[in-house]
């Protein structure tokens, strides 16, 4: 393996960790946040990846802890302790993620080398617009790293190239795969798009609300940030308008299931004249062909959460609703998955130089 072109043939810093993995071992990883649903999930996939080892585990509120009483279901690593989230401690690893609440990654990152491998889960990096930034999250914007979202038309060689990645929200995700492709061949017009998706309790994070509560929860679903107010809208934006090339406008409703993981994507927009299903089939299909964590579904079958379940796969299926000139596309995905720790450690596969696929697995878990 160590002369394997479609390795080295990553860059430099693919190259170089590459060597020393085979020359010294494992390539260490650190975990900041590893007590929240994103950091235990990204632990549990990294205890299946033949080259990476977790070395720091990390957190806030209970570093001290051991990674047992917090991830029971993470029994290989169960001993280990929760450390605090410095600088000093990241910095010991060979790659690092960033599974941290929306604003805290870019103060440590500042304390971080130039040249140390970052995978940031959360959304300080991902946005271009410092005024979207402000507007939805508040503070100063931090600035703009390689959006991790390996799909998309040229984003892989991006990837594949750079050192820092903005790993993309989990709703973003699941629009982006399932309207990019209709929108850059033209299918679809850029404005009027609609997006109704439903996600897992997970998706709100570990802290406890009232909201989340299972006599909230169980047996209900219910909307919220209802009205073009939730912080994915933006980028959801902006990834869309740089498939298609010009300016997207989105109406996005997200809803609450009583479930504890995984989105289930409903998107439309208006058709352009002539366009079938089979054209919309056909790009999609095009579009996703070699990808591996992509399927394009049998006609008839549609995305359903429970087949998508701790893999990193999406499901696609797509229809043209003729009375009301609309295109309808749904996506599943594991909003931790696919939509988070998956997501982040397909990343640092082609960061590094590995297969993407490494660790990861395209097979849900059901029932």
């Amino acid at each position: 393996m160590r002369g394997d072109p479609a390795l080295t043939a990553r860059g430099p810093l693919g190259r170089c960790l590459y060597e020393y993995a085979y020359t010294q071992g494992m390539i260490t990883v650190a975990v900041a946040g590893a007590s929240g649903y994103a950091g235990g999930e990204l632990l549990r996939l990294l205890a299946s990846h033949p080259e990476f080892e977790p070395t720091v585990v990390a957190a806030g509120g209970r570093a001290g802890e051991p990674l047992g009483a917090v991830h029971p279901n993470l029994t290989q690593y169960g001993d280990r302790l929760l450390v605090e989230t410095t600088a000093e401690v990241l910095r010991s690893a060979d790659v690092v993620f960033l599974a941290l609440p929306h604003g805290e990654s870019a103060a440590l990152v500042a304390q971080l080398p130039e040249d140390l491998p970052i995978i940031d889960l959360g959304a300080d990096f991902r946005l271009s617009d410092a005024s979207a930034w402000e507007r939805f999250y508040g503070g100063p914007h931090a600035g703009t790293w390689t959006y991790g979202l390996p799909e998309l038309a040229g984003q892989r060689e991006q990837i594949s190239g750079s050192r820092r990645i903005a790993n993309p929200g989990c709703y973003p995700t699941s629009v982006a795969l399932a309207l990019a492709p209709v929108l850059a061949a033209g299918l679809v017009r850029t404005s009027d798009i609609v997006v109704v998706a439903a996600s897992g309790t997970s998706g709100a994070g570990r802290k406890a609300s009232d909201t989340l509560l299972a006599t909230q929860v169980m047996g209900s679903m219910s909307a919220y940030k209802v009205g073009g107010g939730h912080q994915h809208t933006p980028e959801m934006e902006q990834t869309l308008a740089g498939a298609v090339g010009a300016a997207v406008t989105l109406s996005f409703t997200p809803l609450l299931a009583p479930m504890p993981r995984g989105i289930l994507s409903t998107c439309t927009a208006p058709v352009v004249d002539g366009v079938t299903v089979d054209d919309i089939r056909e790009a999609l299909s095009t579009a996703y062909a070699d990808e591996p964590f992509v399927h394009v579904l049998p006609e008839g079958q549609w995305p359903q959460t429970s087949s998508v379940g701790g893999s990193n796969s999406v499901h696609l299926q797509c229809a043209v609703d003729e009375h009301a000139g609309r295109v309808v596309v749904v996506s599943a995905i594991d909003n931790l998955g696919k939509g988070a720790a998956g997501q982040a450690l397909q990343n640092a596969n082609l960061v590094l130089g590995f297969d993407e696929t490494l660790g990861l697995s395209v097979n849900g878990v059901a029932p």
